[in-house]
């Protein structure tokens, strides 16, 4: 199975970091507006990108702190059945975060695409985490 995996240093601690991947308003803060979500295991999380994705997924572990877990229920087909994995290592006063988006059946060019766009959004969530603004779909 391939993974998309990305690596990145935020300034802000732990806490700050994991509010805004769990959390409905640092969701719509970095990732889509159209957001609905809360910090509970087995709730399911939706997620809105205009008409072209709508994607829903449930909360499957949550570490306060550490790490976020999601399983993607409904949205593009290759995403079905796909796994969300944050992981929070404290340093200093920094958070590294260990993002990976595993469990695809193929690399296609949905894959490379979806690839680049998590590196965009990884971005838009250290600048939200560092300076309250991050850059999500609208």
């Amino acid at each position: 199975m391939a993974e998309i995996k990305h690596f990145l240093i935020i300034k802000a601690s732990p806490e700050k970091v994991y509010r805004a991947i769990t959390e409905q308003e640092g969701l719509a803060s970095w990732w889509t507006r159209e957001t609905i979500a809360k910090p509970q295991i087995g709730s399911i999380a939706e997620f809105n990108f205009g008409n072209q994705y709508h994607n829903k997924m449930r909360i499957t572990r949550l570490v306060p702190h550490k790490i976020v877990e999601w399983e993607c229920l409904m949205g593009d087909k290759e995403w079905i059945g796909t796994t969300f994995r944050f992981e929070l290592i404290p340093d200093k006063e920094n958070t590294n975060v260990r993002f990976t988006h595993g469990n695809w059946k193929e690399m296609t060019d949905f894959f490379a695409s979806c690839n680049f766009q998590w590196g965009h959004y990884m971005r838009s969530l250290k600048d939200y985490c560092e300076t309250g603004k991050g850059e999500p779909f609208k």
